[in-house]
């Protein structure tokens, strides 16, 4: 018996239960995305942040209410051309504080037409300042920035802000029914795309990628296609935001002439 019970849990194991979750790429504005994956084996949260490579950029992270990225305590990190700083908020219009131990260690810095990826690892438990990723949580709240100019010094940036909200957590590794397993395609598209999900899908809200609202469109069956016509858009790159009852989540549109 003993190894019969031996031999399903190695069954089971290669059956590749997720010890994952992730929120996918996320969009924040046309030069800036993030993508957070927390890892329940080793209790480390890895971060990834595409942001333009001739001035700062920040990404907010945590628990909070749109549109409340700033307030005071929340925890960011921003990247200040040389390293990606651990920090803390003091509210809105008011530079963040550094805080005492920076606990994000960047493992990745690159940097491609004009474009820099960091790649960047922390554990779930910091310092107190620090946000505490909880594995078993579905949902995180972020937000990015990044400056209006070339340069590297922190100031206020006006439009280049985003705030995505609540996005999902799913496990990888297994069949994703989230919202953020949503495919659009085809893209990019001259403005008339499929929104294909395996999800409850009830509402799709479109933004320009300064985060100015568009158009909705309320999903009133249960089809996992829906059709969206945004004609005569101005070529860009466009924000959509997904939304059903228990979720919300961001994919990004090109549309050309």
């Amino acid at each position: 018996m003993k190894r019969t019970f031996t031999f399903l849990i190695l069954i089971f194991s290669l059956m590749g239960f997720s010890q994952q979750k992730s929120t996918g790429d996320v969009f924040f504005l046309a030069k800036l995305t993030a993508n957070l994956t927390l890892d329940n084996s080793n209790s480390t949260a890895t971060l990834v942040i595409k942001g333009p490579s001739d001035r700062w950029f920040a990404i907010t992270f945590g628990s909070f209410a749109d549109p409340g990225a700033m307030d005071a305590g929340n925890d960011i990190v921003y990247f200040n051309g040389t390293t990606l700083r651990d920090a803390t908020h003091n509210g809105q219009g008011v530079p963040p504080s550094n805080d005492a131990i920076n606990n994000w260690t960047v493992t990745s810095n690159t940097v491609l037409s004009g474009i820099r990826t960091l790649i960047a690892t922390r554990p779930f438990v910091a310092e107190a300042t620090d946000y505490t990723f909880n594995y078993s949580d579905t949902s995180i709240s972020l937000a990015g920035a990044h400056g209006n100019t070339a340069s590297n010094t922190l100031a206020n940036h006006f439009a280049n802000r985003f705030n995505a909200g609540s996005v999902a957590l799913s496990s990888l590794g297994v069949d994703d029914y989230s919202l953020n397993a949503t495919q659009i395609y085809p893209n990019p598209s001259k403005g008339e795309f499929m929104v294909k999900t395996k999800s409850n899908l009830e509402k799709i809200n479109i933004y320009s990628q300064t985060g100015a609202f568009i158009k909705a469109y309320e999903v009133n069956n249960s089809n996992d296609s829906v059709e969206v016509k945004i004609n005569g858009m101005q070529a860009g790159v466009y924000l959509i935001e997904l939304v059903n009852e228990k979720e919300k989540t961001w994919k990004k549109i090109v549309v050309t002439n």
